[in-house]
């Protein structure tokens, strides 16, 4: 049967619906998705050796003689052995294959196998356990570079790299060449079939290399363009035009001094809103750094300029702790507040909708409620998003679709990242950058321990509630088993701590899979210092602020990333009090503790999150699809930073010469875009 690549995978021999169910899980429902299933790793298979010379501590391929017919032995329930001595010029070495009882059919005596896998024992008694083996001949997983794949229940990476390598060598010149010839000329890049058919099977290293680069430098070309074009979207529109009173009226506001880094965010707001264009830009700064002061600029500006504001929270709390902060500041101004979420039901929620609608208020603040079908706004002129890795794309597309014209948009950000990073990933907001910290804020001090100064911290933890101080516990588990085994699970852990260790303080429990009403009142328990401990998962993270709590103690340390630990490190030292992080770990791993290191010697969330984007990648900062960014199937944003900044210029090239990319020539790659961009296709048309 001849292969396309909208073929259906069930039509791959070796695919059935059971199959296609599993591949389906992997988002692989044609040949074309295979194609573009790309390996996330490699192993070299073509070393070849003999039973003599072969190496103590590495796999290789042998080329062997079955010298007798297999043995199948069962032990015991769940445990078969196969095995069976095999031998070539150079000597003999018994073979045992677990589970695999099959092979005792599959293997003849007097019939030659390529055999991978590390040769142990002395001379004269050497074996092999569970190798690879194949009919010398039709060899298809030795004797080669191996790809290997991300995989899923009932998928093997035999299978896949099966399945890929069928579809590469029928389909891979089926593939639309999206680079023009005079770009693949300039930057040196492989052309699509070649990159198609040696990413699935290098024939060496060289060709590997040349494939993964060409198809990196496509897809972050690909990514700028669309980034390019959604910022070029925006910069036609027109938005609404707002006047720009003395600052010194609003710093008149305030009970204290703005940092200089603070004022500044605030200037780019002021251009921004004034310039008739709509504003797009993210504000992102340490835990502390004082994003909420420019916020409340923000939306200053706007009752200035006559319009509504609305500012959103990813919850109950953070919304509530919005409006107790912005409320009484704002409204010596003049400027009326009110609060949505859940929780306000029946005449409440009413009238609010009402006064939103009159424009009885100039600002909301809520939480997902404010894009509910019953809010209507009078004039809605910019709109706030708190914790932007909370909120995609879309939900701030949303709330601003409430806007009789494009409102402004500002983005606030407690996770710092890296510049060259965030400028691709909002590469449809212009970035604001706050960093310095108030004044008068005392550094956390962070310590790594082991396991065995866990009396000691147990110790610490009483002095400081003795002290009237509260203290968080952070586990990276909820419940027994999750996970993998040795991490502590809050629910038991909690538990644990009530019973055995700190039967004479208060311990409250909150994590993930608790109702968020449920998670709120525990929240605010602690908040008004009900509670002595909180054990928590990093549903935390984002948190209210207990200025009383002065100990943050994160169990498993190493299982978090850099980014993360420093977020839950900001949940502690708010308040006047000396505050502590203790980082547990027992990780052998001298590559974790060096991590870990890096957190106890400085607290630049800056710093750490180059540091965090070395060490992991960029998977760690935005989890799954956050931030509404394209799910990129080869490059890394991080390890792949050369090859992004020539895709940029390429792509900034381009686009001065055909800046909707409307040209027949470049139709392929228009249609790339939208591909990638395929959640926010209609921006393209």
């Amino acid at each position: 049967m001849e292969l396309h690549l909208d073929t259906p995978v069930e039509a791959l021999p070796g695919v059935g619906p059971a199959r296609a169910g599993h591949l389906a899980r992997l988002g692989l429902a044609t040949v074309g998705d295979l194609l573009g299933y790309f390996p996330r790793d490699y192993e070299d298979r073509r070393a070849g050796s003999t039973i003599a010379a072969a190496p103590p501590d590495r796999p290789v391929c042998l080329t062997l003689m079955a010298a007798e017919p297999p043995r199948l032995s069962r032990i015991r329930k769940g445990l078969e052995l196969v095995k069976l001595r095999m031998v070539d010029d150079t000597g003999s070495l018994n073979v045992t294959f677990f589970n695999q009882s099959y092979l005792k059919e599959a293997l003849h005596p007097g019939e030659y196998y390529i055999c991978y896998g590390t040769v142990e024992g002395p001379p004269g008694r050497r074996q092999m356990t569970n190798p690879v083996c194949e009919p010398a001949g039709r060899a298809r997983f030795t004797g080669c570079i191996l790809p290997v794949y991300p995989l899923t229940r009932g998928i093997s990476n035999n299978l896949l790299a099966g399945l890929t390598r069928r579809c590469a060598e029928a389909c891979a010149g089926q593939v639309e060449e999206a680079l023009p010839p005079e770009l693949r000329h300039r930057y040196e890049l492989a052309g699509v079939e070649f990159a198609y058919r040696n990413i699935h099977m290098p024939a060496d290293e060289q060709a590997l290399e040349s494939a993964r680069r060409r198809l990196i430098f496509e897809e972050l070309f690909q990514l700028t363009c669309g980034m390019a074009l959604l910022r070029s979207r925006r910069d036609r529109a027109r938005g609404i035009r707002f006047s720009t009173p003395p600052v010194e009226h609003f710093l008149a506001l305030l009970p204290f001094a703005l940092t200089g880094a603070q004022r500044r965010a605030m200037a780019e707001i002021a251009a921004d809103t004034a310039s008739g264009a709509p504003m797009n830009r993210l504000v992102q700064g340490d835990v502390g750094s004082g994003k909420t002061m420019v916020a409340a600029y923000g939306a200053w500006l706007a009752a200035a300029s006559g319009v509504q504001c609305a500012l959103m929270a990813p919850t109950e709390l953070l919304a509530e702790q919005h409006m107790r902060s912005l409320a009484p500041l704002l409204e010596r101004a003049g400027i009326r507040t009110g609060l949505l979420t859940g929780s306000v039901k029946g005449r409440a929620r009413r009238q609010l909708y009402a006064a939103l609608e009159a424009g009885e208020l100039d600002l909301v603040i809520g939480t997902h409620a404010l894009l509910s079908e019953g809010v209507c706004f009078r004039e809605l002129g910019l709109v706030i998003t708190d914790e932007q890795h909370r909120f995609g794309v879309a939900q701030r597309a949303r709330l601003a679709a409430k806007a009789r014209q494009t409102p402004h948009v500002l983005v606030l950000s407690a996770t710092p990242i890296p510049r060259t990073l965030a400028l691709i990933i909002y590469g449809d907001l212009d970035v604001s950058v706050i960093d310095e910290l108030p004044p008068g804020r005392t550094p956390v001090e962070t310590y790594v321990v082991g396991e065995d100064k866990r009396q000691r911290m147990y110790g610490f933890v009483r002095k400081l509630v003795g002290e009237g101080r509260q203290v968080y516990v952070v586990c990276p588990a909820v419940e027994e088993g999750e996970g993998g085994d040795g991490l502590k699970a809050a629910v038991a852990y909690a538990e644990t701590l009530r019973a055995e260790v700190f039967p004479e303080l208060r311990v409250g429990l909150v994590h993930g899979k608790m109702k968020s009403r449920d998670k709120d009142a525990v929240m605010s328990r602690f908040a008004a210092g009900e509670l002595d401990v909180l054990v928590s998962t990093t549903v935390i993270e984002v948190g209210v602020d207990v200025p009383n709590a002065a100990l943050m103690v994160v169990e498993n340390a190493d299982r978090f990333g850099l980014s993360q630990l420093h977020q839950l490190r900001g949940r502690v030292g708010r308040g006047k009090h000396q505050s502590y992080c203790v980082l547990v770990s027992d990780t052998r791993s001298a590559a974790s503790r060096e991590r870990l290191r890096v957190l106890s010697k400085t607290t630049d969330g800056f710093k750490i999150a180059e540091e965090d984007l070395k060490l992991r990648g960029p998977g760690d900062f935005f989890g799954q699809r956050q931030h509404g960014l394209p799910q990129l199937s080869i490059a890394d944003l991080a390890g792949d930073m050369r090859v992004l900044k020539q895709a940029q210029q390429a792509a900034e090239e381009l686009l001065a010469a055909d800046p909707g990319l409307t040209r027949p020539e470049h139709a392929p790659l228009l249609e790339r875009v939208r591909r990638l961009f395929a959640e926010h296709g209609e921006m393209f048309n």
